[in-house]
């Protein structure tokens, strides 16, 4: 018996409208499910992200109420040769580019922050050591 993965991840966002048009319209998300005011569901690969405004997921009453002060983090994975054109189209887009970073165990990353101030990573599996999967 083991994990096999994360499955979903959760931001959150109150203008979940603006959300939308940064992860589907930019990112190119899937959307899979909507509740307007209270969630967005995002398919990415084998797992979902998952973006809730606070103030409805802290009242919940199908599932155990959650939440998070401050901005929160994700990180997605993409192919070493498309991590440049990727940090290009978000500045085209108009994206501040907040950090780039090399890391020890080798590759790299960037951030941006979405319309709701979660950071947003952009990394080649290398940052862990990790080789990229044969999805790519």
């Amino acid at each position: 018996m083991k994990l096999r993965g994360v499955l979903e991840t959760v931001l959150y966002a109150a203008d979940l409208e603006a959300a939308e048009r940064f992860y589907a319209g930019l990112l190119g998300l899937q959307l899979e499910s909507r509740r307007p005011g209270v969630f967005l569901f995002f398919r990415i690969g084998p797992a979902m992200l998952l973006i809730f405004d606070p103030e409805a997921a802290a009242r919940s009453r199908e599932v155990p109420s959650h939440g998070a002060v401050g901005p929160g983090h994700v990180c997605f994975a993409v192919p070493e040769a498309e991590l440049p054109l990727w940090k290009a189209r978000l500045e085209e887009a108009g994206v501040e580019i907040e950090h780039v970073h090399r890391w020890p165990r080798g590759g790299w990353s960037f951030y941006v922050r979405d319309p709701a101030g979660n950071s947003v990573e952009f990394a080649t599996p290398r940052i862990w050591g990790l080789p990229e999967p044969e999805s790519f």
